[in-house]
């Protein structure tokens, strides 16, 4: 049963493994509704698997997974209608137009006045110039931008973002993170954002996790956790455990 006043998003212990590799390797961690957590870490060390198993693509060799309350591996549609996702490597139908993908879209998470938020979110993404341009033609910051409205468009419990401002100008990159932060802090949802940007995670996360060869290694406040370990910048710090040893101490 679903518990508003619980987390948006918990992460119980999840382990992948694909043969003889530990992708992840007993990850917990929670989303609150108005939070947004960083995930971060080196390529490689599971944030792809970790987001899959939380939309569903990929079940977790152990552990437990909720998403507003519901248990994804028993309730996995009820779950999902309260998600959405945008990333950089999923890009949309290019043989679609912005308009045609978002209809296409919300008739799939059956939108309600579909017509009506359409219009909202082309608004809100600058994209009412490309409404009947193909997604294909588009340029990558306008992808992105179709990307991210494609994700409001439920007006999603659960947010995922992984790499949501890439490939867009400061100004509006800026603009996007402020309004999606809004969003969150109005407690409409709560989001999980990944990102290789060490200023963005700290401007609009209110916690980050390092992740690292499948295991999360430090979790806490992005502008003081630096402090804390030792080093002068949440960059520094990203280096820092990037470069730690293997669990066990191996080389």
């Amino acid at each position: 049963m679903t518990s508003p006043s619980g987390p948006i998003l918990s992460v119980e212990n999840v382990r992948k493994a694909f043969g003889a590799l530990r992708a992840v390797d007993g990850v917990s961690f929670h989303v609150a509704p108005g939070e947004i957590v960083g995930l971060v870490g080196p390529n490689g060390a599971g944030k792809t698997t970790t987001i899959n198993m939380i939309l569903g693509v990929l079940a977790p060799t152990a552990g437990r997974i909720e998403i507003d309350g519901i248990d994804l591996a028993l309730q996995r549609s009820r779950a999902l209608t309260r998600t959405n996702f945008a990333a950089v490597y999923a890009p949309l139908p290019g043989n679609l137009t912005v308009e045609q993908n978002l209809r296409v879209f919300g008739r799939l998470y059956a939108v309600e006045r579909l017509s009506e938020r359409i219009e909202t979110l082309l608004a809100t993404y600058d994209l009412v110039r490309y409404r009947k341009a193909k997604a294909g033609v588009l340029s990558s910051g306008e992808q992105t931008r179709l990307s991210l409205a494609k994700a409001m468009l439920n007006r999603p419990r659960l947010l995922l973002l992984d790499e949501p401002t890439a490939s867009i100008d400061p100004s509006s990159a800026r603009d996007i993170r402020a309004g999606i932060s809004d969003l969150v802090e109005a407690g409409h949802c709560g989001a999980l954002w990944t990102s290789h940007n060490m200023y963005e995670v700290e401007a609009v996360c209110d916690r980050v996790l390092f992740l690292s060869r499948g295991r999360i290694l430090l979790e806490g406040d992005p502008k003081t956790l630096p402090a804390q370990h030792g080093a002068a910048s949440l960059d520094d710090l990203f280096v820092a455990v990037a470069h730690e040893p293997p669990h066990g101490g191996e080389a």
